[in-house]
């Protein structure tokens, strides 16, 4: 009986505590794995592409998230179900990357049931008042249509998607996200790495190498490499790559092959 959580909380306050709490009366036996409460605020996009490239190293979970800059408002509260799991969160395109991830949204339903809800729902916690108490009743093995009415899955919010695009000796993508080291994740994924074959490589302005580790590359200097999650990402030996090329999430990079005459 898992229960993954990810949101823009931070740990100075005790946002996170209380959805812990609303859980926890609920379904006692209920077990939280900790994501990540450290989302920029109100940056759903970083959410997202946090929660769709962890949820497939989770055991089948009821995944809650709450990065929700239009809480109390017109927004919808939602909960999908897909082949690898459940999801609660707001209908605002942070949930449909990670609900792709999991095989596709086959159930979609509006949380609308107040007997699903905390007794007063506030218009500023939806964390603890909405999307909580029904996680912990979806974990205990509550029937999804029970939480209210259902929805056309084709009408959840997506966010636009990031571009990429590449050719022979060339690759262009938004910047996913930056990770605490100041690893630039791109919107690409391994097979449009361009091949360094006959020359040098650039990213943006500064040149680079591409490798398989940090250390391929020179210290401080940077590298173009396959991360963890199989997307191209551009590092530095030892430093925050973007500092040094003055990125941030949205962005577009562009990395070309230098080649030299024969």
């Amino acid at each position: 009986m898992w229960i993954s959580f990810t949101t823009d909380y931070g740990r100075l306050d005790g946002f996170v505590a209380a959805c812990h709490g609303a859980i926890a009366k609920i379904t006692p036996a209920a077990r939280v794995i900790d994501i990540t409460h450290e989302v920029p605020p109100g940056d759903v996009a970083r959410g997202a592409v946090v929660l769709a490239q962890t949820v497939g190293d989770l055991p089948a979970s009821v995944h809650l998230a709450v990065v929700d800059p239009g809480v109390g408002t017109a927004r919808r509260p939602v909960a999908l179900r897909t082949p690898g799991g459940l999801l609660v969160g707001p209908d605002n395109g942070l949930l449909i990357w990670a609900a792709e991830a999991l095989g596709g949204v086959t159930e979609a339903v509006e949380l609308r049931n107040p007997a699903w809800l905390a007794p007063v729902v506030t218009r500023t916690f939806h964390g603890r008042d909405i999307f909580a108490p029904v996680a912990a009743r979806l974990v205990g093995g509550a029937p999804l249509a029970d939480a209210g009415p259902a929805i056309e899955p084709a009408g959840l919010v997506r966010l636009p998607e990031p571009k990429s695009a590449h050719g022979e000796g060339w690759l262009e993508a938004a910047v996913l996200s930056v990770d605490r080291f100041g690893n630039i994740q791109l919107a690409a994924k391994a097979d449009a790495l361009p091949a360094a074959v006959g020359g040098g490589v650039r990213v943006a302005d500064q040149p680079a190498v591409i490798g398989e580790t940090f250390a391929d590359a020179a210290p401080g200097a940077l590298v173009v490499l396959v991360d963890s999650a199989g997307m191209v990402a551009v590092a530095a030996n030892g430093a925050p790559a973007d500092a040094t090329l003055g990125v941030h999430p949205g962005d577009v990079l562009r990395i070309t092959v230098e080649r030299r005459e024969p």
